[in-house]
């Protein structure tokens, strides 16, 4: 099996994912499960299974652009505070979970995990239009 983050026709990542943009080191996606609102991934461009792996440019790299999503989560869904995740024994490529999480709503002051939970899709519109204001937002 192909790493979903790397092959682009990955029949898992177009099911899951949408791509949002290109950032210097890294690529945008939203997932398509919306369960809290504004849910991306951020993903290494290069194939690197863990953080040790990444050259100095490219950690450094990785997390400025990072660190430009969650500015931008911020300014477009206020989360109370957005939960960063870095997981991989399933897909094992280097990639960052950021989970907006909001008072009262879905797992407030519990840990995410999205196992069992019900699922929220949006239209074809509202992701187009939340992929639109990521790139706004991020200046792409």
């Amino acid at each position: 099996m192909t790493c979903m983050y790397c092959d682009e026709q990955n029949e898992v990542r177009n099911k899951i994912l949408i791509k949002v943009c290109d950032l210097p080191y890294s690529t945008l996606f939203l997932l398509k499960n919306q369960n809290h609102l504004g849910r991306v991934v951020v993903a290494l461009k290069t194939h690197r299974e863990e953080l040790f792996m990444l050259t100095d440019e490219e950690r450094q790299g990785f997390f400025s652009d990072a660190a430009r999503v969650s500015k931008a989560m911020k300014e477009l869904f206020n989360p109370a505070k957005i939960n960063y995740g870095v997981f991989g024994d399933g897909v094992p490529h280097f990639h960052l979970h950021m989970v907006p999480k909001y008072k009262d709503g879905l797992q407030w002051g519990h840990f995410f995990w999205d196992k069992g939970l019900e699922e929220v899709t949006l239209t074809d519109e509202e992701y187009a239009k939340m992929a639109a204001d990521y790139r706004a937002k991020l200046g792409v």
